[in-house]
C-alpha cells in the first residue's frame, strides 16, 4: 500500500506539471491531429480499406505519439538536480517508476480519447458500439505501453540522443502488444464482438501488461540507479 500511495502522489505531481506546462501534452496532441487529418485527405477508404487499416492507423498513432510523452516523463527532472532529489529521498524506486507509468497512461488516454472522436468524425466510423469492450482494450494496451515506455524513459534519460533511442529501443518490445491492441480493436469496430480468436489476443494483452509490470518493479532500482 505504501509503494502504490508513493505512486500515485508521484503521478499527481506529473500531471499537475502537465496541466501547468502542456508539453508532452501539445506535442502529441498536434502529432496525433496531424496524422489523422492527413491519413484522411490522402485516402478515400472503402468500408473494406477502412475495416483492414483502422485499427493499426489508430495504434499507430498511439504509439509513436506515446513515444513524445514517455521522452519527457523523467528529462523533465534533469534540470535542478530532480532526479538525484527523488532518488535520495525516502521514496522507493518501484513507487517512482509506477508513478511514472501513471501518469503517462492518464496522458495517453486522454490522447486516445480525443484521437478516436476525431477518427470516428473524419472516417465516418461509430466507435459507440462496444464502448465498455473497447475502453478495456485501450487501458490494457496503454498500460503496456506506459509502464515499458517509463521503464526504457528511465533508462535512456542521460543519453544525449534519448528522443532517438527511446523508440528504436520501444517499438520491438511493443510488437506483440500492438499486434493484439489492432486485432481487438478492428473486432469491435467493425464486428461489434469478440469470437474466440480475439479473446486469445485478450489474453495475450493480459499476459504481456502482467510479465513487464512485474520486471519493471523488479527491476526498478537496477534501471534508475543505473
Amino acid at each position: 500500500m505504501r509503494t502504490l500511495s508513493q505512486a500515485l502522489a508521484v503521478a499527481r505531481k506529473d500531471l499537475a506539471v502537465e496541466i501547468r506546462t502542456k508539453e508532452s501534452t501539445n506535442a502529441a496532441g498536434a502529432f496525433a491531429l496531424a496524422i489523422l487529418v492527413l491519413f484522411s485527405f490522402a485516402f478515400d477508404p472503402s468500408a473494406d480499406m477502412l475495416r483492414q487499416m483502422a485499427g493499426g492507423l489508430l495504434w499507430l498513432v498511439f504509439a509513436f505519439a506515446g513515444a513524445l510523452v514517455f521522452n519527457r516523463g523523467f528529462a523533465k527532472e534533469l534540470p535542478n538536480e530532480c532526479l538525484d532529489a527523488l532518488l535520495a529521498s525516502p521514496l522507493s524506486s518501484a513507487s517512482l517508476l509506477l508513478g511514472k507509468a501513471f501518469a503517462n497512461v492518464v496522458l495517453l488516454l486522454a490522447l486516445e480519447i480525443v484521437s478516436l472522436i476525431l477518427f470516428g468524425v473524419l472516417y465516418d466510423v461509430n466507435w459507440t458500439a462496444c464502448p465498455w469492450s473497447l475502453a478495456a482494450v485501450f487501458f490494457l494496451a496503454s498500460w503496456g505501453i506506459a509502464i515499458i515506455g517509463a521503464a526504457f524513459g528511465a533508462l535512456t534519460v542521460n543519453l544525449r540522443l534519448r528522443e532517438l533511442m527511446l523508440p528504436v529501443i520501444l517499438y520491438p518490445l511493443l510488437v506483440p502488444l500492438l499486434i493484439a491492441a489492432i486485432e481487438l480493436t478492428d473486432a469491435l469496430l467493425f464486428e461489434k464482438r469478440i469470437t474466440g480468436t480475439e479473446l486469445l489476443w485478450g489474453r495475450i494483452l493480459l499476459a504481456f501488461d502482467i510479465v513487464f509490470t512485474a520486471l519493471a518493479m523488479a527491476l526498478a532500482e537496477t534501471i534508475l540507479v543505473n
